[in-house]
């Protein structure tokens, strides 16, 4: 049983767990958390599969991760509750009985005699300490008094408050990690949408991009209302390092992006074998429209990708929101029948695939595309968040106590002799011992001066 004490409050696991988590938080932090499969694989390649099973994608909730969380809270209960015994027993049921030869061999220290009886001289001596701040404990018998007196006794346990403070700290992790939520909410003005586990809903009324002279982003701002069944509660500017707090849920600004759902593409048209310039047509996603040609050629948009790319089985999918590589989906269209179909691309307009049941005589290009900008909002509730605050508040205390509210205890030994009393004096200090010095030989010229 004692080895296991011992293994459970050893320094060295302590040491191990907080070099363990550490590294663990520098990988959460390096590897974005609670992201979409889709996300991971077009980040990571093949390796998003071992990064989603070792659970290095949402590490925070993680069955290793709290487990280690969980060890490092019992290594500090165990390590605190192995000293907090001694720790109260000095405290409340000290060792009043002192010898001569034990305060002399303190550091701090001084041997005096008075002129006065026993009980004159301990009246004194503890007045001195009292004047000085001290509380003072007492034992007497055998013509013989001994002295403890200690001042700042709550320093005694800076450290196990900051170990409360640390378990605290832990639980409001682990009540974080069990209960937190976390969304995004991408919004067009005007739109409003429910916020997931919330109970109310938010409207994005407003939303402006504010630039720098040398074009690069200053700020995001979105002007939101709170509402609730349908009612206007309250309204608030959201930008960064600026959130909204409502009913345990804060809103945070993260970025901006686009409605790609509702773009507006531009598209150039043009017979191969004709020599007159191409025609343009403005088109959103599921429009179709007629080319006024002598063929009755319509031009039908299906799709539209802001970041092309191929994935599993050659299947086109959308890597990013971002307008790395925009791709539409289109079909020609001829006398009610689909002529042919194929993707065209922006960055590349000879690479245009088209096929169907005629030979494509047509070049269509991808010529500009603009869509509605959007905030994106992070909707986050952090149940543990209290806890985390009072451990902090625990913490910082127990520092406090520590380094800069060390207790002093001076004993005194006081024995009868023929006509005065001889007087032993010796204390101790765990910090601030030259502080404490001055306050010993302060007590003693206090003690020697004639009332």
């Amino acid at each position: 049983m004692r080895s296991i004490i011992r293994f459970f409050s050893s320094l060295r696991l302590a040491i191990a767990l907080l070099i363990f988590l550490a590294v663990a938080s520098v990988i959460g932090t390096l590897i974005p958390q609670a992201r979409s499969v889709e996300e991971y694989a077009a980040r990571y390649g093949a390796a998003s599969g071992l990064l989603i099973k070792l659970q290095l994608t949402g590490l925070y909730h993680s069955l290793w991760y709290l487990a280690l969380l969980g060890l490092l809270g019992l290594n500090i209960i165990v390590c605190t509750l192995t000293r907090l015994g001694g720790k109260i027993r000095r405290a409340f049921r000290p060792r009043l009985e002192t010898e001569a030869k034990a305060l002399t061999a303190l550091k701090i220290k001084d041997r005096l005699k008075r002129s006065a009886p026993l009980d004159e001289t301990r009246a004194a001596l503890e007045a001195a300490l009292h004047g000085a701040g001290y509380r003072v404990r007492s034992a007497a018998g055998d013509g013989r008094v001994s002295l403890l007196a200690r001042k700042r006794m709550a320093g005694l346990f800076g450290s196990d408050l900051v170990h409360v403070g640390l378990l605290v700290l832990l639980a409001g992790a682990l009540v974080t990690a069990a209960g937190s939520v976390r969304s995004e909410l991408p919004m067009r003005e005007g739109q409003t949408l429910d916020v997931p586990g919330a109970g109310f809903a938010l409207r994005l009324d407003k939303f402006e991009t504010e630039y720098y002279p040398d074009e690069s982003v200053k700020a995001w701002k979105s002007a939101v209302t709170v509402m609730e069944a349908g009612q206007a509660l309250r309204g608030a500017v959201i930008s960064v390092n600026r959130p909204l707090t409502h009913r345990g849920f804060s809103f945070y600004q993260m970025s901006y992006g686009f409605d790609w759902d509702a773009p507006t593409l531009t598209l150039a048209v043009k017979k191969k074998d004709d020599a007159a310039p191409a025609r343009t047509m403005t088109l959103k996603p599921g429009q179709r429209l007629p080319l006024r040609d002598p063929e009755g050629t319509e031009i039908a948009l299906l799709s539209f990708l802001p970041d092309f790319v191929l994935g599993e089985g050659n299947q086109p999918e959308n890597r990013s929101s971002q307008p790395n590589n925009p791709a539409a989906q289109i079909e020609v269209w001829r006398k009610g029948r689909k002529a042919f179909e194929g993707w065209i691309f922006a960055n590349y307009p000879d690479f245009a695939q088209m096929h169907g049941s005629q030979v494509p005589d047509l070049t269509v290009e991808l010529k500009a595309f603009d869509a509605a900008q959007t905030s994106v909002l992070e909707a986050a509730k952090d149940p543990g968040v209290p806890l985390v605050w009072l451990g902090c508040l625990l913490g910082m205390a127990g520092l406090f106590l520590a380094f800069y509210w060390p207790t002093w205890e001076i004993r005194a030994l006081l024995e009868e002799g023929k006509g005065q009393t001889d007087i032993s004096l010796g204390g101790t200090a765990a910090k601030s011992r030259d502080r404490f010095a001055l306050d010993f030989e302060s007590i003693v010229n206090a003690f020697r001066r004639p009332k």
